[in-house]
């Protein structure tokens, strides 16, 4: 696998895919991830590389190192802030699914009048488009819009990690979000995606997100194929 030609180390670019697919489910619970030799072909680095990467996800808990060099999954939980999506995810995976994730477009577009996107980021803003599959068959489409003073976005990075992981490292501090959910029908494009009939009624999340001064930074379109499994939200007490 090819890393991000950037200035991050390439050991931490490992650590955020090995932990991305931990949380997905790639990598259960109580199960061995493979071997430092495996990850070392897989990604083409030194093993010194590897074990950095693995040392830092062992001291974040994810995982344990045992007898040998086998490696243990010993926590899938994340701790952003914001991620009610990952939250969501641990549900799926906690019951045995896997979740893939496929980055499909990351672009600085024009925003038309009268949209929401041109309303909240004015005449420009970054979407960015993504497909979440449940067991390898489509189940959410998102497209999200950012405001442009984010920056460059690396895609590989992107892909590499959550959304609100990745604001997190470029000091973005999302202090709070609102969510609305209604049944909706999704435009032919996310449709044939979704890999539903037309007409297909879907649940329909939008998301706000505001940084610490109220100014909205991201806002999400999300459809979810539910005839495939509930939306749930856990809430802590």
């Amino acid at each position: 696998m090819n890393l991000s030609r950037n200035q991050r180390p390439l050991y931490l670019q490992i650590k955020n895919i090995l932990k991305d697919r931990i949380l997905h489910g790639v990598y259960p619970i109580k199960a061995n991830i493979p071997s430092e030799p495996q990850l070392e072909k897989e990604f083409e680095v030194s093993k010194i590389t590897i074990r950095n990467a693995i040392k830092e996800l062992c001291q974040e808990g994810y995982l344990e190192k045992g007898s040998g060099k086998r490696t243990k999954v010993i926590r899938n939980t994340a701790t952003s802030k914001l991620s009610t999506w990952k939250r969501f995810t641990e549900i799926l995976v906690e019951e045995g699914n896997q979740v893939q994730k496929q980055l499909l477009q990351v672009e600085v577009i024009m925003t038309e009048e009268g949209t929401e996107p041109h309303q909240l980021f004015g005449a420009q803003c970054v979407r960015i488009e993504r497909l979440y599959s449940l067991n390898n068959v489509p189940y959410t489409h998102y497209t999200h819009y950012l405001t442009t003073r984010i920056g460059e976005i690396d895609q590989w990075e992107l892909n590499a990690q959550s959304l609100y992981e990745w604001l997190e490292e470029q000091e973005i501090t999302l202090a709070k979000y609102r969510d609305h959910f209604a049944v909706a029908f999704a435009n032919p494009l996310v449709e044939e995606k979704l890999r539903v009939q037309e007409k297909t009624p879907l649940l329909k999340r939008l998301r706000y997100s505001y940084d610490e001064t109220g100014e909205v930074i991201e806002y999400s379109e999300g459809f979810y194929n539910t005839e495939m499994h509930s939306y749930i939200v856990n809430y802590d007490v």
